[in-house]
């Protein structure tokens, strides 16, 4: 597994670990991280099957996989616990790790996490035949092989941002590498499909056990920040989302997509500084 470091600026500061979304990678939280390094010592993982991590063992990609993965890491680090942010997929896998090791976690930031809904979007509907066709990785693969690496970055910064024209040139050149990186491995249309088939057994799971209930069982302190023009996961979910979780603050953006660490850093850091400062209440219900 591949983890990307951003140095804490300050002695005093506390660790965080950061974890991408569907199609990703811990590049993603570059600058975020870069804006909290006086406050925090940052890890991005890269969970296995996307950015520069090897694939997963077989069943690693579900959400519980992703899970496991996030409370072994910081175990093993020995940094816990730990300031957990998460992103769309990232987001229901830190729910999953802070509602099952509340040790391991300080506080929770949640950027438009992929909450189970049952109807899907219309951005969501060519995911559909990813979960029916039989050996549907092989025609995934020729269409990410047929795709170029600018193609394959223009298409995840259209449907992640409310703007697309207003990610920075290094960034875009950075997305460009990344695509290319992905599309050079043997793995990466197994891990998109499984783990798109993953994240969509979690909506079919009993009361019980969904993500909704592991939400209400988060301990620690959470902002839930969302995009007012998300195209991924619908702002409706945003305020559900909020009131799931005891303790947590929400903060809806106007103009900005699904990606807000990317799109808006600035605004997101420091809506988390009042979090880290253990300054957050309850601000829904």
């Amino acid at each position: 597994m591949h983890v990307r470091d951003t140095p804490a600026t300050a002695p005093d500061a506390e660790p965080a670990l950061y974890v991408h979304g569907l199609g990703g990678s811990g590049q993603n939280w570059t600058d975020l991280a870069d804006l909290l390094s006086d406050r925090l010592d940052g890890q991005a993982i890269d969970l296995p099957g996307f950015g520069r991590s090897g694939p997963a063992l077989p069943g690693g990609y579900s959400q519980e996989g992703y899970a496991e993965l996030v409370i072994r890491w910081i175990e093993a680090s020995g940094r816990g616990p730990v300031h957990l942010f998460g992103n769309s997929l990232g987001g229901a896998v830190v729910i999953r790790a802070a509602a099952r090791r509340p040790d391991l976690v300080r506080t929770l930031t949640l950027i438009s996490p992929a909450m189970p809904v049952y109807r899907p979007r219309a951005t969501h509907r060519h995911m559909l035949p990813v979960l029916v066709v039989p050996r549907v990785e092989r025609v995934v693969e020729r269409i990410l092989r047929a795709a170029t690496p600018h193609q394959m970055a223009q298409g995840m910064v259209d449907v992640c941002f409310a703007d697309p024209t207003s990610l920075p040139e290094q960034r875009w050149d950075e997305a460009v590498a990344e695509a290319e990186h992905r599309l050079g491995v043997p793995w990466g249309a197994v891990a998109y499909v499984r783990s798109v088939r993953g994240l969509v057994a979690s909506y079919l799971v009993p009361p019980g056990r969904s993500l909704w209930r592991l939400a209400g069982q988060i301990q620690a302190p959470t902002l839930v920040i969302w995009g007012h023009r998300d195209r991924m996961v619908d702002v409706k979910l945003a305020t559900r989302t909020a009131k799931a979780i005891p303790n947590s603050r929400l903060l809806v953006l106007r103009g900005v997509g699904h990606t807000a660490q990317l799109e808006s850093p600035r605004i997101v850091a420091r809506a988390v500084l009042p979090l880290l400062d253990r300054k957050i209440r309850s601000a829904v219900g």
